[in-house]
């Protein structure tokens, strides 16, 4: 990751894609990592995740994304103890028209439009139906829930996504997202809980 110099501090360049509009159709894998990926969502007993009341929450918010957000469907979910993984959809149909651009969605996720870099134009697309607006709005969501409840959580500042560009990418990734609770000890996000 480059990092450059802004307002005499050093920053992180965006660890999005710049050439990929995260607002266009397509399957995107996300993991969202708790703050210091300590274990606020539950533990792994016999292979099978035993959900905390925090974990409870970021279960049930993630899959009422889709009633929060157009046009967005869920692909497999998991929470672990110290992160969740998901894959979230975005098929807008084929007559949604961006009115800010006029540009018309083809429909399916491989489409690479002109070449003038989306990422660029990231900022003027807040509170659009994009992957890190659906994001966003998921981790406020448990934060909100998880604070209102007197239940400790925090999550980390960033989230990693990856573009899924083919059905058997998709496959991979979804064996990958269920059967995780199983390969927990072998977990490349696995930590131990501090708590015990």
């Amino acid at each position: 990751m480059n990092q450059g110099k802004f307002q005499n501090k050093y920053r992180v360049s965006s660890i999005r894609a710049q050439w990929w509009d995260y607002g266009w159709n397509g399957a995107y894998f996300i993991t969202i990592c708790t703050q210091g990926r300590e274990h606020y969502f539950g533990e792994i007993q016999n292979d099978k995740m035993v959900l905390s009341e925090v974990g409870i929450i970021a279960d049930i918010l993630w899959h009422q994304i889709p009633a929060h957000h157009k046009n967005v469907e869920l692909g497999d979910f998991v929470v672990m103890p110290n992160h969740i993984h998901g894959i979230l959809i975005i098929d807008k149909q084929l007559d949604d028209v961006d009115t800010d651009t006029g540009r018309v969605d083809t429909g399916h996720a491989l489409y690479l439009p002109s070449p003038e870099s989306p990422g660029s134009q990231r900022f003027q697309n807040i509170g659009k139906n994009t992957i890190s607006s659906i994001v966003g709005s998921y981790k406020s969501a448990v934060t909100k829930h998880a604070n209102r409840l007197g239940y400790p959580h925090q999550w980390q500042k960033l989230f990693y996504d990856n573009i899924i560009r083919n059905n058997n990418d998709y496959q991979k990734i979804s064996d990958y997202i269920v059967s995780n609770p199983e390969n927990w000890a072998k977990d490349k996000f696995k930590t131990e809980d501090k708590s015990k």
